[in-house]
């Protein structure tokens, strides 16, 4: 869908001057990649975060401001951000106000800028922190900082220009942030590896002052579908705060690894994945592996006693052998997976024997099996306290020689770790097992 976008720059900011002259000249020679869009240029005379209601002066579906970054720590950096005010308004626009975000194309723009970037420059969003704010036409700030040098820079000016050429929309998840330093580190990080696009973000310092209304209008401006909340840099009061808040706009949060294990599985798939998961657990986090696009959600329970026994043998192996699958898995703070799977509708039959080979193989790589039809039984061998003591091994080095398969010698006699050992048989009937014992031996 062609899309009118008006580039303004100020005529006192060299950076915006410098990025526009190079749109101009890949235009003029034919080398602007987006022919679809249809781009217009404007100039102000003053500075670019006073231009409140700018876009009445233009019918444009979306504006991008080609400015300067500066900075109290100086350094090389390329920027995307949203313009707004949470609180005062010290640097244009208005107090407590926030314009529509252009989320989609500020992640595409983000990654343009990541492959194009000069050495020794550093691209980042930046959160939401000045004017101007009164607008109807959804808008970025793409810029160059962050001194004189940098600003005048044409090989800098250049990344920008085939940047903002070239920056293709694609379907992403629509994201407000809290948390973090001015210049979103994590939420960058998130935008350059999945869908997730953000739009208002507020950083840590803002967040304590936060109150439903602007977080309504981060929300409503974004056309977020998502909460992203940064932990690791707010205090548990802070994140506690921002959850009840967030419980209030219907918003869901999702985490880092949520983001990227998304991949490209439609929004609405998720949301229903999600949903199945939460009726086992209203704590549930999904774990997604391999799973197709495509996919329609089933759910189905698994045999609970057989990964219980798998995960006691070896939980990473149990972990790393569901990246083989195509299946989500379910956790919660308490366990690590639950005895519950959700896999694509017509691959149940596959999906649960490839389970159940996974889970008797875990458990033979630790413990001696033996299968008989669909019966699988798990001989435990383990050191038994009763026996040591009777042999006259008491608790000490002596004990901890033998507990690590080492003999020892009390007086004149050896006693080595098979005569303190146990061994228990556990008995686990899993119905399907036997077709599939061929799997298991492989």
């Amino acid at each position: 869908m062609s899309v009118k976008i008006a580039l303004i720059n100020s005529r006192i900011d060299p950076a915006g001057r410098n990025i526009r002259s190079h749109i101009e000249q890949l235009i003029d020679r034919g080398e602007a990649p987006l022919q679809a869009h249809q781009f217009v240029f404007m100039e102000v005379e003053g500075r670019l975060i006073f231009e409140d209601f700018i876009d009445r002066k233009t019918d444009a579906d979306l504006i991008f401001f080609l400015s300067r970054h500066a900075s109290a720590r100086p350094q090389p950096v390329l920027t995307v951000h949203v313009s707004g005010n949470f609180h005062e308004a010290s640097l244009g626009g208005k107090e407590g106000s926030l314009p529509p975000a252009a989320p989609e194309w500020m992640h595409a723009l983000l990654r343009e800028l990541s492959l194009r970037a000069p050495p020794g420059y550093r691209v980042s969003y930046e959160c939401t922190h000045h004017g101007p704010t009164e607008l109807q036409v959804p808008s970025l700030f793409v810029e160059i900082g962050s001194t004189e040098k940098e600003w005048n820079d044409p090989d800098a000016g250049a990344a920008v220009a085939m940047s903002v050429l070239s920056a293709t929309p694609v379907e992403v998840i629509r994201l407000i942030g809290f948390g973090g330093t001015h210049y979103a580190q994590r939420q960058t990080e998130i935008a350059g590896k999945s869908r997730g696009a953000f739009g208002h973000m507020a950083p840590g310092r803002e967040v304590p002052a936060l109150d439903i209304r602007l977080i309504r209008e981060m929300q409503q401006k974004t056309g977020a579908v998502a909460a992203y909340i940064d932990r690791k840099a707010l205090s548990n009061a802070e994140i506690v705060y921002l959850e009840d808040h967030l419980q209030d706009t219907g918003l869901i949060q999702l985490r880092e690894s949520d983001l990227t294990s998304i991949a490209d599985l439609p929004w609405e798939t998720y949301l229903r994945i999600r949903r199945m998961a939460e009726q086992s657990d209203p704590g549930a986090v999904c774990h997604f592996h391999r799973i197709n696009h495509e996919m329609a959600p089933e759910w189905f329970e698994f045999h609970e006693e057989l990964l219980t026994e798998a995960l006691k043998a070896d939980e990473a192996a149990v972990v790393a052998g569901l990246d083989k699958i195509p299946v989500v898995h379910i956790s919660t703070p308490k366990k690590a997976i639950l005895p519950c799977f959700i896999t694509g509708n017509g691959e149940h039959a596959q999906v649960l024997d490839d389970l159940i080979t996974l889970c008797v193989k875990t458990i033979s790589h630790k413990e001696s099996i033996e299968i008989t039809g669909d019966q699988l039984s798990i001989n435990k061998s383990r050191f038994d306290p009763i026996i040591a003591r009777e042999l006259g091994v008491t608790e000490g080095p002596l004990c901890g020689r033998l507990m690590h398969g080492h003999e020892i010698r009390i007086g004149d006699r050896v006693i080595t770790p098979a005569m303190v050992r146990k061994t228990i048989v556990k008995k686990i009937r899993i119905p399907g097992l036997e077709k599939i014992t061929h799997e298991v031996n492989r």
